[in-house]
C-alpha cells in the first residue's frame, strides 16, 4: 500500500509540473489556428478595392511615450 501511495503522489506532483505546459501548448496551438484562418480569409477575400488602393501605403512614426529614451 505504502509503494501504491508513492507512485501516486510521483503522479500527481508530475501532472501537476506539466499542467501549466500543457495548457500553454493548447493556448499556443488555438492561436496559432486562428491566425491560419485569418491568413486564409484575407487571401480568399483579397484587398479591398477602393480609391485609396491606388495610392501607395505609407507607415507613420509613432513616438512612444512614457519611455526612458529623450528624442
Amino acid at each position: 500500500m505504502n509503494t501504491f501511495l508513492n507512485y501516486l503522489v510521483v503522479a500527481a506532483l508530475f501532472a501537476l509540473v506539466l499542467a501549466p505546459v500543457a495548457l500553454g501548448v493548447a493556448r499556443e496551438r488555438r492561436i496559432d489556428r486562428q491566425l491560419r484562418a485569418a491568413e486564409r480569409g484575407w487571401r480568399v477575400a483579397g484587398p479591398p478595392e477602393t480609391e485609396s488602393a491606388a495610392r501607395p501605403v505609407t507607415a507613420t512614426r509613432r513616438p512612444h511615450l512614457r519611455t526612458w529614451v529623450r528624442v
